[in-house]
């Protein structure tokens, strides 16, 4: 496994990503975790990125990890916000291991802005978030839809879920596409990406040590639609990532 400091996570994430639990109780959360994230590319090795875990949360703003955003409207059960995040997602021609992949252009992560919503009842959490490239690099757009049930058992909360995330073809066919002057240069299949709808499941998990320090660790497993594992580029079925640390609450 090499270690990429400079990506960050699907968590990414925005309202759309793994949240811990304990950062709705206080304001402040700060902590130290480590992230685990294979690849769907060819070629490249499993990344683990330590980061810091850093979390805000008031009635009109919030941040989350690399998330931050405002709220547009906020009560117990419903939130809607204004939301943007670093998307991860990226290929480095030169880190590939496979000398046909290394012919290919770099593709770069992110930053994603959009709406997202929220609304959490007895019978659990409905999430939704629409997105854009913020920064051009496909000019695509991505969307998701989760719910999610939260679970308290003494110090412990847990919370399954399961979803869907939404990639248009623009997205899909930046990251995954193969162009015919690529295909040229290194002998791959020249592949066209469309949209795409790739159903997840997830879990979150933490633990209460003492009232400010909570122990936490998310899981995520995607099944990557057909549109993107066709792509030469990609030698998996699914993604996926682990997600562990801890944190000091204030």
């Amino acid at each position: 496994m090499m270690i990429k400091k400079q990506k960050l996570t699907w968590i990414l994430l925005s309202a759309g990503c793994l949240s811990h639990p304990a950062w709705a109780q206080s304001p402040w959360t700060l902590g130290a975790s480590v992230l685990v994230s294979p690849s769907p590319y060819q070629g490249e090795q499993d990344r683990v990125m330590p980061l810091p875990v850093i979390g805000y949360d008031s009635d009109r703003f919030f941040v989350q990890g690399l998330s931050a955003g405002a709220y547009l409207w906020k009560d117990q059960q419903n939130q809607l916000s204004l939301n943007a995040y670093y998307s991860p997602l990226h290929f480095k021609a030169s880190d590939s291991d496979n000398d046909a992949m290394k012919q290919l252009n770099n593709r770069h992560a992110t930053m994603m802005g959009g709406i997202g919503y929220r609304h959490q009842a007895s019978w659990g959490t409905l999430r939704t978030e629409l997105a854009t490239d913020m920064l051009n690099n496909s000019n695509g757009f991505t969307g998701d839809v989760a719910y999610l049930y939260p679970i308290e058992r003494g110090d412990w909360q847990l919370r399954p879920g399961v979803g869907v995330t939404y990639s248009n073809g623009k997205t899909n066919d930046y990251y995954y596409g193969v162009s015919s002057d690529e295909s040229a240069r290194s002998g791959l299949s020249a592949y066209k990406a469309g949209s795409s709808w790739s159903p997840y499941l997830e879990l979150s998990a933490s633990y209460q040590l003492t009232p400010q320090w909570t122990t936490f660790i998310t899981g995520r497993y995607t099944h990557l639609a057909n549109s993107i594992t066709d792509s030469p580029m990609v030698d998996k079925s699914g993604s996926g990532m682990l997600w562990t640390g801890v944190t000091y609450r204030f």
